[in-house]
């Protein structure tokens, strides 16, 4: 169990059966009455973002959520498979539970499948991916190294924006969390 005094973000508790992360919160001392934690909870299991005013005292129960390092092996009708690296236990998820991170899967990847309960709720991508870019306009004489993006769709089916000189071919760093351009990989 938590009290509020040991919140911090990324806090994993668990609300009338449901997983939530903790993803801000504020201790408020009024002058009158019983101090309190405003907190926003982000539900796992459907990513909605909640408020709740916690009372000073009040505790919140462990959330039963566990990551296991897995490695993504490939998409059928099924879904997403993975594979335990430590035992070999095979798990296939639906479009739906991974929500946009399936954008970012290629063959051989290794990321975290969190579950709560032996069940799988989701997935965290590294923070990095590197992808070969498979589709953009080409590069025209005057456009500037550091001018401005073009749409570029990379071999996984994500879009992402990047500078006019790179081209179809080229592998580029892209950040998972916002769908940004970092830099063009060397081969």
């Amino acid at each position: 169990m938590y009290a509020t005094n040991q919140f911090r973000k990324g806090l994993k508790v668990e609300i009338e059966g449901i997983p939530y992360e903790i993803v801000d919160f504020q201790h408020v001392s009024p002058g009158k009455g019983r101090a309190f934690t405003r907190t926003k909870l982000k539900n796992m299991l459907n990513q909605n973002v909640i408020e709740r005013t916690i009372t000073s005292g009040d505790k919140l129960d462990r959330a039963n959520t566990e990551e296991r390092e897995m490695q993504y092996l490939y998409k059928d009708a099924e879904g997403y498979h993975f594979m335990n690296q430590a035992n070999y236990d095979q798990v296939a998820l639906q479009e739906e539970t991974l929500g946009t991170s399936k954008d970012f899967l290629q063959e051989n990847l290794v990321i975290k499948v969190m579950y709560f309960n032996e069940r799988p709720i989701g997935i965290e991508l590294p923070t990095f991916v590197a992808l070969k870019i498979v589709e953009t306009d080409p590069a025209f004489k005057g456009d500037t190294v550091s001018g401005g993006t073009k749409p570029a769709k990379l071999e996984t089916g994500a879009s992402v924006q990047v500078p006019f000189h790179l081209k179809e071919g080229d592998v580029v760093k892209v950040d998972t969390r916002n769908y940004t351009y970092v830099e063009k990989v060397n081969k």
